[in-house]
């Protein structure tokens, strides 16, 4: 796309459509976000964004609407997916973050892992499970415990137990299936929860700072740690050497080209007791509500969040 197309579809007077809310598990989320980063467009001088609800009527809601650019503000299924996006290619309307690809492979952690691996970069080891093993016989698996269960489709930790016996296993499976046909279960290393964000300015990619995050009230970093005000104490920059902190990020840029991701990204890892760090899961459309990781990684960058809320609406177009 040339610089004057990219002018003429968006300007000030684009009519931006941000699509918020949705019908995943991660709804309530979304609407924080999405209500923030129109906040944000109004505030930079995009006078003809409008805020979208997501149901199954969207297509028809974009064409009335006649919206040229859509700003994605959308978590978990239908949204950070690729269905989403899907819809939007087919109608031919500029959209932004990752493509259909790119969205419907971070998605699945499974699919993820498989791809990263292959890359040469660090997993955990994992087994999934689907809901027919489950009702059978007895588990059997040759990952020790503790271990994570997690559904192999859903983020923000929702579904997600840490299981320390194999009597609470079954039970916590059959939670995460709740949401999910599938599950992953992983073992669970014992360190510091930390994140890092990668975000295209000027058509570059760019990696934040670490973030440490240390849940206040709970064991590991759960729903109710990360939406909690107080739920987590944050810690940025991470408390870790130059050397593991240069080393993390470059492992970051990795994951991000690996996944094929653009635009915007934020990546889980898990940091042990002697400095070897794993990649968890791989966010394409991070949160940006109040007490979100990504807007705190870029402001300490330097980047304020409508700046930052303008570099993703830019990458509908770049």
């Amino acid at each position: 796309m040339t610089s004057t197309q990219q002018t003429q579809i968006l300007n000030y007077h684009t009519r931006i459509g941000v699509l918020y809310g949705g019908l995943s598990s991660e709804r309530e989320v979304s609407l924080r976000s999405g209500k923030n980063c129109y906040e944000a467009l109004r505030r930079l001088g995009y006078e003809n964004a409008t805020l979208i609800d997501v149901d199954q009527h969207i297509a028809r809601t974009l064409s009335e609407q006649k919206i040229e650019v859509a700003y994605i503000a959308l978590h978990g299924k239908y949204g950070e997916d690729g269905c989403i996006q899907g819809v939007l290619e087919l109608m031919g309307i500029p959209y932004t973050g990752c493509r259909v690809a790119a969205s419907a492979l971070t998605m699945n952690k499974a699919l993820t892992k498989s791809v990263l691996k292959d890359a040469g970069l660090p997993v955990i080891d994992s087994v999934v499970f689907k809901s027919a093993a489950v009702n059978g016989k007895p588990i059997e698996m040759n990952i020790p415990y503790p271990v994570m269960v997690k559904p192999l489709n859903e983020g923000s930790s929702i579904g997600m137990s840490k299981v320390d016996a194999p009597e609470d296993l079954k039970p916590a499976l059959k939670t995460a299936l709740s949401y999910c046909d599938e599950v992953m279960v992983e073992r669970y290393v014992y360190g510091k929860s930390i994140t890092v964000g990668v975000v295209e300015v000027n058509g570059q990619p760019k990696v934040t700072p670490i973030l440490e995050l240390r849940p206040t009230q709970s064991e590991w970093y759960d729903l109710e740690a990360k939406y909690t005000e107080g739920g987590t104490e944050f810690i940025l920059p991470a408390e870790l050497s130059p050397e593991v902190t240069a080393a993390i990020q470059e492992v970051t840029l990795q994951a991000h080209r690996a996944a094929g991701c653009r635009g915007v990204s934020r990546i889980d890892f898990v940091v042990a007791a002697d400095n070897q760090f794993y990649i968890l899961e791989i966010n394409t459309i991070p949160g940006m509500t109040d007490l979100s990781d990504l807007p705190a990684q870029v402001k300490a960058m330097g980047i304020e969040y409508d700046q930052l809320v303008e570099c993703i609406l830019k990458t509908a177009v770049s």
